[in-house]
């Protein structure tokens, strides 16, 4: 059997340079954005996935202080 998986494009958070105490309050932040784009219909699959999620990234980047890339997979 054969199974094609399309590639797909992701963000890779590093959160080594935000404060410890904060990376909790962070991660928390980012999988809230997960859950409301998963609440409407869409996944991480979902070719837009990126620009439709990349400027609330940002503002927690500048309020968190994280590096972030995206990647294809």
């Amino acid at each position: 059997m054969k199974a094609r998986i399309p590639k797909h494009r992701e963000f890779v958070i590093n959160l080594e340079n935000t404060a410890e105490e904060r990376r909790d309050e962070c991660w928390e932040k980012l999988e809230a954005i997960l859950e409301a784009y998963k609440k409407q219909g869409k996944s991480v699959y979902t070719p837009s996935f990126i620009e439709d999620n990349e400027e609330q990234v940002k503002v927690l980047q500048a309020e968190y202080g994280f590096e972030y890339t995206i990647e294809l997979k």
